[in-house]
């Protein structure tokens, strides 16, 4: 009975997350993308490490935020 409600409790948290992007520019949301995307992976491979999980994050943000420059 629970899991519908998880369910959409994620979609709704989802879609607030989403919506909260709309308004921000490509460099913007690409420094998003990039620290999101590593604090994922620096959790991943250090363990789930605090740090490695916020150092993560800081090179995920700075690749992403000169990823318009890397592509060129």
């Amino acid at each position: 009975m629970r899991t519908p409600w998880k369910a959409a409790g994620a979609a709704a948290l989802a879609l607030a997350t989403l919506a909260g992007c709309s308004g921000m520019t490509t460099k913007e949301r690409n420094t998003a993308v990039g620290a999101a995307g590593g604090a994922v992976a620096g959790n991943v491979l250090s363990g789930g490490s605090t740090l490695g999980t916020v150092g993560g994050a800081v090179a995920g943000g700075a690749v992403g935020n000169q990823w318009d420059r890397i592509r060129r």
